[in-house]
């Protein structure tokens, strides 16, 4: 399974940027898979942003993202769109994608890096004030 985010870029406070992860293999069902957005600003820890359950049913985000980002997925071409809208400087991170198979069927949507199986090169957001 092979992740690709893209989108990154630099942009004011009060901006959006909407980031984009492909996924793609030669065995991978997309379809089955939960996704999820993280992130990482420098010096500190790895931490979730959204995820989205394999069938796009239910969403989940972090307090701090809630009602500013907007998580969805295309199944059709593989991809899990992260927009983000008014974007604020502690937003700045490198952004990334991740998939687990773990949940397939169910209504569960994961929340820890852990629970994840699959990572994608981070792209980097800097959200200048």
């Amino acid at each position: 399974v092979q992740l690709q985010a893209s989108g990154g870029g630099l942009v004011q406070a009060g901006g959006s940027l909407r980031l984009s992860c492909s996924a793609s293999g030669r065995t991978f069902s997309f379809s089955t898979y939960a996704m999820g957005w993280f992130r990482q600003a420098p010096g500190k820890e790895r931490e979730f942003v959204g995820a989205i359950s394999w069938n796009g049913s239910n969403t989940y985000y972090a307090d701090s993202v809630k009602g500013r980002f907007t998580i969805s997925r295309d199944n059709d071409k593989n991809t899990v769109p992260l927009q983000m809208n008014s974007l604020k400087p502690e937003d700045t991170a490198v952004y990334y994608c991740a998939a687990t198979g773990r949940y397939y069927g169910g209504s569960y949507v994961p929340t820890a890096a852990r629970q994840y199986d699959y990572w994608g090169q981070g792209t980097l957001v800097t959200v200048s004030s």
